[in-house]
């Protein structure tokens, strides 16, 4: 710890502290968690008492027993604690108290950002770094690795580039990376989830560096013994993505990519979930324009050379809607059928579109064959 900053362990205060104030349970289990003072304790419980184990045993456990989960996934507590990011690195404005107000500032614009030369230099590098910590992580997937320690694995390889794992602490996200296992649409919380053999896992990298963001994300399979149900939904949301990036050229209105995604996804008997979508990036973690991945929505905005933006369609096996676990933010399939996603960052040029988090010849994972 020390290169690392001792910081208050409440995600809203996160400020350097030479405090030894700790929580009693926190003492008695072995988790080094300072406090501020008694008010930063007292704000935090209800985040900060995910990392208890339960009657002091060191096994895993609901912490929502009374929530009508839609499949067969449970939340699988304790979290681990805030993962600690090196003095020296950059971090984004919500990296202390969890609130990224620039972002909102420029939220209210609803301008989409034309990227000068060198800005577009920066973020290739962003997303070639953001491809890097993928690819590492993706490699650990297998049958017997909890999210946790895929979480462990994105984070350390983030910091190891000199950058900032963009989720951790944004709106008290406590977690660097989002891990969505089978009938999860997006935002799963790593935990204490064991994967096994015929899992899907979809694995959500962004990062934070040299002041720009990155954001990519794509599904695993866990094992080789994949149900063709959990083929047909991973390798239609694969083509999904590849259908709207055809399309993606200056004169497109982000309006039509919608049309394009939801006809293949249809054709394949699979739906389109509507709650979230693409979204612009590079020097805000999410800004204009907003891409919404059904067909006949209305967002606005036109493409241009120099526009850099995200498309992440979620594709589910049967409904497209959704609901959100008590820890408000894990989304699952209302179902608790499988949904799958994959994302890119994209750059509009003269000419077309540049995949600036495109996959290289060792990136893990790929496409497998459907089953009749």
């Amino acid at each position: 710890m020390s290169d690392s900053v001792r910081v208050c362990s409440d995600l809203q205060c996160g400020s350097e502290t030479t405090s030894g104030l700790k929580c009693p349970i926190c003492l008695k289990q072995g988790i080094d968690q300072p406090f501020c003072d008694e008010g930063c304790y007292k704000n935090s419980y209800k985040a900060h008492k995910s990392l208890h184990w339960k009657d002091d045993k060191p096994n895993s456990y609901d912490p929502f027993p009374k929530f009508k989960y839609t499949g067969d996934l449970r939340a699988a507590y304790p979290l681990t604690p805030k993962r600690v990011v090196p003095k020296g690195i950059d971090v984004p404005e919500w990296a202390e108290d969890g609130l990224p107000r620039l972002e909102q500032r420029n939220d209210a614009t609803n301008k989409i950002i034309i990227y000068s030369k060198e800005e577009i230099k920066r973020i290739r590098k962003a997303c070639m770094l953001a491809r890097e910590v993928l690819d590492m992580t993706a490699a650990a997937v297998k049958p017997g690795v909890t999210t946790d320690e895929l979480d462990r694995i994105a984070h350390e390889e983030t910091v190891k580039r000199q950058s900032y794992p963009s989720p951790l602490n944004y709106y008290n996200f406590p977690k660097s990376l989002c891990t969505s296992v089978n009938e999860i649409v997006c935002h799963g919380v790593p935990d204490q989830t064991v994967l096994k053999e015929g899992d899907i896992v979809n694995l959500d990298v962004s990062l934070f560096w040299n002041g720009v963001h990155a954001d990519l994300n794509e599904t695993y399979y866990v094992g080789d013994n994949i149900s063709k149900e959990a083929i047909n939904t991973v390798e239609t949301s694969r083509e999904c993505l590849k259908a709207a990036i055809k399309q993606c050229k200056p004169g497109t209105t982000f309006q039509e990519l919608g049309d394009h995604i939801e006809k293949h996804a249809k054709e394949n008997k699979c739906s389109v979930v509507r709650t979230y979508c693409g979204h612009g990036v590079g020097r805000f973690f999410h800004c204009a324009p907003s891409i919404p991945h059904y067909a006949g929505n209305r967002t606005s905005g036109v493409m241009q050379p120099g526009m850099i933006f995200t498309v992440e369609p979620m594709i589910n096996e049967g409904s497209w809607q959704d609901v959100t676990w008590p820890d408000d933010w894990t989304s699952s399939t209302k179902d608790g059928k499988l949904s799958a996603q994959f994302e890119h960052t994209l750059l509009v040029t003269e000419h077309g579109v540049e995949i600036l988090t495109a996959r290289n010849k060792k990136s893990p994972g790929g496409p497998r064959p459907r089953r009749k």
